[in-house]
């Protein structure tokens, strides 16, 4: 059984391998929809190093379309229960709290709620009424924007900063939840790249800005994987239509520097670079503080 304090209060950056049980997921849509197939994704990450498998099985990129409960429910349990006896960590990638419920029914220690307690009021409940970690996410509104050429533009922009303005909203969140009967030793919050925060300017001043998260005392997950402003700051650079190789190797590069400042989690595609990563930062880390 998962020690789900220690988990809270792990001291090193763990890495967190995203399992995307989804038709349309912006990099690996369709790739794991087989039962079979996410099973075995979802083992593979472990070999590689995986401390957690985060599976979501609805997409939550711009211009998503909501899967039915009734799918999401399914391909959530199924992965459940092919990954509990291999003895794995999970997290649900959800923000319902019928899927919530089941997947902790069924051996889940982590919900990871990318609306942050916002969208389905009962998913707090929920949570409250099970053992199990809460991992409250900064967005400001279910795929709003998403039509247009600029993703999330009605909603990202942040009047007395982007820090500042999604540092204080997000601690709005975490008391929304508190106030349903969340622990707050269960509590892991997460900035949301890449949510309502479409640009390079958006996204660079959350990751400089990691201390004034861990600061609230709340474990901090960081999710940069292949995300948009990593191809916008490589084609700044000068790298044009970067494939998924190139942007995991940023991603890798910032899971090291999120490492080094003392992420809880990072929370990424290609465990096996980022795993890499991870230990450089985490030794980093540990001699800068002798």
């Amino acid at each position: 059984m998962t020690n789900l304090q220690a988990l809270h209060d792990a001291p090193d950056t763990m890495v967190m391998g995203v399992l995307n049980i989804t038709e349309d997921s912006f990099s690996d849509g369709g790739l794991w929809l087989d039962p079979d197939k996410a099973a075995q994704h979802g083992r593979d990450m472990m070999a590689a190093g995986a401390d957690i498998i985060d599976i979501g099985a609805e997409s939550t990129r711009p211009g998503a379309k909501r899967v039915s409960e009734e799918d999401e429910l399914k391909r959530i349990t199924g992965a459940v229960s092919a990954l509990i006896p291999a003895g794995a960590v999970l997290s649900i990638d959800t923000t319902r709290a019928s899927v919530a419920k089941a997947a902790l029914e069924g051996g889940a220690q982590i919900i990871n709620d990318v609306s942050g307690g916002t969208l389905d009021a009962d998913l707090p409940h929920v949570v409250a009424d099970h053992d199990c970690l809460y991992i409250v996410q900064h967005w400001r509104g279910w795929l709003a924007g998403s039509k247009g050429a600029n993703p999330d533009q009605d909603t990202s922009v942040y009047e007395h900063g982007v820090l500042k303005d999604v540092h204080d909203e997000l601690m709005r969140q975490v008391d929304g939840v508190l106030s349903a009967g969340v622990k707050p030793e269960r509590i892991i919050i997460d900035p949301g790249l890449g949510f309502s925060k479409p640009g390079i300017e958006h996204n660079l001043p959350l990751l400089a800005g990691l201390e004034a998260f861990r600061a609230t005392g709340y474990p901090v997950l960081i999710g940069q994987s292949r995300k948009r402003f990593i191809s916008a700051m490589l084609a700044e650079a000068g790298v044009a239509d970067a494939d998924m190789a190139e942007r995991d190797n940023v991603t890798a590069g910032l899971s090291a520097l999120c490492a080094e400042h003392g992420a809880w989690a990072v929370r990424v595609h290609d465990v096996t670079k980022s795993r890499a990563a991870v230990i450089a930062g985490n030794t980093w880390r540990k001699y800068s503080e002798q």
